[in-house]
């Protein structure tokens, strides 16, 4: 048996691990980490890397087929595209692999120890690790829990076979024919309009009255207009009740309004959310508070018991990667000393067709709050450089909230084509307390998607220039 003291111990490999145990090693903290999968965690391995990469492919893939259908903007192929999905997801591997190798090399350099295992904790401070060699126990004056999150299961649908959780999807070898995705949330409207694009028939069957649920209808109606023009057919209301017949025949049998329909499906994709991953390595042992299933802890990450944080998918909503990485680093500084206190700004991005955007409040959040706002938006259609991205006509825009006494911004939202590449301009302007006359009174390039940021904040304020 080996036994290893150290300053840090970080339990979990992923986005938020893994920058917890780089800053701590940065700082001079002698820091362990203990990650039984691939370092990078579910973001890096199967989950925003992957998924980006095939919506990519898919996105292409759907371009060129429409210039073999008729053609646009003057683009014409002779003859429809064909797809290898097995070489697409090859090529998806080659890339999660580079990043991997590249979190392992940036690990060495920061002098973290890696330790390839399951940590089990036999107390809060205590755990031991089955490796290749052997037994480890690691004892640590602080313990860093990064478990990360795993995907829900329906009863009626368990993983396995044709029921795939994302992580299946993202590694099928060929383009099903007929896909069924349960829930119609971020990643299950990300990857059904990504198989779609790619030639699969897509239906979506979500429980709720409406797709996307986190977003207001303003954001989600440009999302629901390409579904329908798509051909994804959306059951709202519905639940699924299982799958009937033999492959090749099979149906997914769902309960509506109007009673029981049958969905044929060659695969069905349940994304109907994630849960914290605090079973099967000794959470209970570790004498921490709750917060009902999510581990407990105050605005810097501390858990009940002294010298022990939980970051990331562990602590709650969002579960994002750049939430946890933003945790990690500034638990590692805590650590070491420093004085630190967790951002409340998490850009929320969903890459459907076309992408959304949320940063702080939405205007009836704001409401809710009983805090008076004024709000604007600026449309695509009115943005030359989206114009010549083929993207003003799509119902796109941005919307700037402000609070009405004092034109602070709360919250900034954009719906449109390549939208995600705005989402860190906004952060920006709501962590430095942007008020409406700073983002009207700042020069924006021509032609760019950011001048409509700077339109909608005119609007609000009355005396908008294009429109």
């Amino acid at each position: 048996m080996t036994r290893i003291n150290t300053k840090v111990l970080v339990v979990g490999g992923g986005p938020g691990g893994y920058v917890a145990a780089i800053r701590a090693g940065q700082l001079g903290l002698e820091t362990t980490l203990v990650e039984a999968g691939r370092l990078g965690g579910t973001c890096l391995v199967k989950g925003c890397i992957p998924s980006k990469a095939l919506i990519h492919v898919a996105d292409r893939f759907a371009s060129m087929a429409e210039a073999a259908d008729g053609g646009r903007i003057g683009i014409r192929l002779s003859a429809p595209p064909a797809l290898d999905l097995a070489e697409a997801v090859g090529w998806k591997d080659g890339i999660v692999d580079r990043l991997s190798g590249g979190v392992a090399g940036l690990l060495r350099k920061a002098k973290v120890r890696v330790v390839e295992g399951t940590a089990v904790f036999s107390d809060a401070k205590t755990c031991s690790v089955e490796t290749k060699d052997g037994t480890v126990t690691i004892t640590a004056e602080n313990v860093v829990l990064a478990a990360g999150s795993e995907p829900v299961e329906i009863p009626a649908l368990p993983f396995g076979g044709d029921v795939l959780s994302s992580t299946e999807a993202l590694a099928l070898q060929e383009l099903p024919r007929r896909l069924v995705v349960v829930g119609a949330g971020y990643i299950g409207l990300e990857l059904g309009s990504a198989f779609r694009k790619m030639g699969s028939e897509v239906t979506v069957v979500e429980a709720r009255d409406r797709i996307l649920p986190i977003y207001d209808d303003a954001l989600t109606a440009p999302v629901q207009r390409w579904l329908e023009k798509a051909g994804v057919r959306v059951h709202l209301n519905a639940s699924a009740m299982g799958l009937e017949g033999e492959a090749g025949d099979r149906a997914l049998v769902v309960r509506t309004a109007d009673g029981e329909v049958r969905i044929p499906a060659d695969k069905v994709l349940v994304t109907v959310g994630r849960r914290p991953r605090v079973s099967g390595w000794g959470l209970e042992t570790m004498a921490v508070d709750m917060a009902g299933p999510f581990v407990k802890v105050d605005d810097q990450c501390r858990t009940s018991m002294k010298g022990v944080w939980a970051i990331g998918d562990l602590v709650g909503e969002p579960m994002l990667a750049h939430k946890a990485s933003a945790q990690g680093e500034m638990v590692a500084e805590l650590i070491a000393g420093h004085r630190r206190h967790f951002t409340q700004a998490i850009p929320s991005v969903c890459f459907t067709e076309p992408e959304i955007v949320s940063v702080g409040l939405m205007p009836h959040e704001a409401e809710k709050l009983g805090m008076g706002v004024k709000s604007g938006i600026f449309p695509f259609s009115a943005n030359g450089r989206a114009m010549t991205l083929e993207a003003g006509e799509n119902g796109g825009f941005v919307r700037m909230v402000a609070r009405a006494d004092n034109h602070r911004l709360v919250g900034i939202q954009a719906v449109g084509a390549h939208v995600s590449e705005l989402s860190n301009q906004f952060v920006h302007m709501l962590e430095v307390g942007s008020v409406l006359e700073d983002v009207a009174g700042t020069v924006f390039f021509h032609p760019s998607l950011g001048e409509a940021v700077h339109e909608a904040s005119l609007r609000v304020l009355g005396h908008a220039l294009h429109i």
